[in-house]
């Protein structure tokens, strides 16, 4: 919770104490026992009443407070009676009386005001729960949710990223432009604007567009495709605006959007081909990224594993100029892959990357890292220092096949053919 909401329970918290405090002050301690007004007029002729104290406006009726003759407390509430002083005179009935008591204006505004001022503070405190809780409050819906990632706290290269080499090459291009522009201005080249890449799920599409952001050396803004549309008219569009009004500021500078799909369909495929907010989103979108002011210095990478969804303004030259498949990797780059991820893990001297690579078709590079890890994993339950060929073989069959069920009973009968059939 930032400092808004901290004022807000700050303040919440402080009218609750004061009107405990109020409450507090400003009643009576209630006494032992309570009558009827007949009672009282009663005990009052029988000459049992020592004292009272007599508080209240006549007309609205009044409260009576005092102790009788054997010095017990009680208490009762008066109706409109005009012969009540003269019956306390006549039995000899020590009273005195007090004036109401009424609150201030201050106080009566702030009690009225207090539930309504409650209800604002609790809406806007699930707004911003459900905005993220962004700095600028409740109001804050139109800043941009892009995450900016700077040369310190993006240490991905191009040398951490293994299995797509055709990927890496075509990408190699907009590097050299961040680090020397002039290089491709002086003969009148235009560096793509936008560069989508596509690919299965896992295949390493947004470890790519870190290893472009960490080699060129400039600010690198992530974001995702769901981040933009909200619940409320207009969001999207203006987290768009200030998303590149951000990138300006650091350009040169690259800004990824993870999963486009989800912002970037084609328009009016919806119910009844209407203007929705999502339409209204990728409008502004497509004028940020081709329109009459010129982004020099911003390069636009998104990732998508459904390309063909888009909407085609999104596709052509001049926004995303490029499209880099980035495809499953094949022995070689599974090989890659496995040696990269092995680099954190001691390995023993009997592993070898070639044999499980080839033991892995189709899986992707977050399948291969997830080996390495279930295969650290089977290492350190059976206390081993370094990760064997076992622990590698007993990772791919969980990988691929599920978990082993020990406790599974099977008769002789379907041991045999089980194993005919696996043989």
């Amino acid at each position: 919770m930032n400092n808004i909401g901290k004022n807000i329970a700050i303040w919440l918290i402080i009218g609750l104490v004061l009107m405990t405090v109020f409450n507090q002050f400003s009643k009576r301690h209630e006494p032992q026992s309570q009558m009827a007004y007949s009672e009282f007029v009663d005990e009052v002729r029988q000459g049992r009443i020592a004292s009272v104290e007599i508080e209240g406006h006549p007309l609205r009726g009044q409260m009576l407070r005092g102790k009788r003759s054997d010095g017990s407390a009680f208490s009762t509430l008066a109706p409109y009676d005009p012969g009540m002083v003269g019956d306390l005179l006549k039995n000899n009935v020590r009273f005195s009386a007090k004036p109401e008591e009424e609150q201030s204006l201050l106080m009566q505004v702030f009690i009225s005001w207090f539930p309504m001022l409650l209800l604002i503070g609790v809406w806007i405190f699930f707004m911003r729960q459900m905005q993220g809780g962004g700095k600028g409050g409740a109001f804050s819906f139109g800043k941009s949710r892009a995450r900016m990632l700077d040369e310190s706290s993006n240490p991905v290269l191009f040398a951490d990223v293994a299995g797509c080499d055709e990927a890496k090459e075509e990408v190699q291009e907009i590097v050299e432009f961040l680090r020397d522009p002039s290089k491709f201005q002086r003969l009148g080249g235009r560096i793509p604007r936008g560069v989508l890449l596509v690919g299965s799920p896992g295949t390493g599409k947004t470890l790519l567009a870190k290893a472009i952001a960490g080699e060129a050396k400039v600010p690198f803004f992530s974001i995702s495709g769901s981040d933009f549309v909200e619940m409320f008219v207009g969001v999207g569009a203006a987290r768009v605006r200030d998303m590149f009004e951000q990138a300006k500021k650091n350009a040169p500078c690259i800004i990824f959007i993870d999963e486009i799909d989800a912002v970037g369909r084609q328009r009016g495929a919806g119910l009844g081909g209407g203007n929705d907010e999502r339409e209204q989103t990728l409008n502004q979108l497509l004028v940020e990224m081709d329109g009459f002011e010129a982004n020099s210095g911003i390069i636009v990478v998104a990732a998508t594993n459904r390309p063909d969804v888009l909407d085609p303004a999104l596709q052509r030259p001049g926004r995303f100029d490029r499209q880099v498949v980035v495809p499953l990797p094949d022995i070689r780059g599974r090989e890659q892959i496995l040696s990269v991820h092995m680099r954190k893990v001691p390995i023993a001297a009997d592993v070898r990357a070639d044999l499980i690579a080839r033991g892995t078709p189709g899986f992707s590079g977050a399948d291969l890292a997830n080996l390495v890890n279930e295969a650290a994993l089977f290492a350190a339950r059976q206390n081993k220092r370094l990760v064997d060929m076992n622990d590698f073989e007993s990772a791919k069959d969980k990988v691929m096949m599920g978990a082993e069920r020990r406790s599974v009973v099977m008769s002789e009968e379907e041991r045999k053919n089980t194993a005919y059939h696996e043989s």
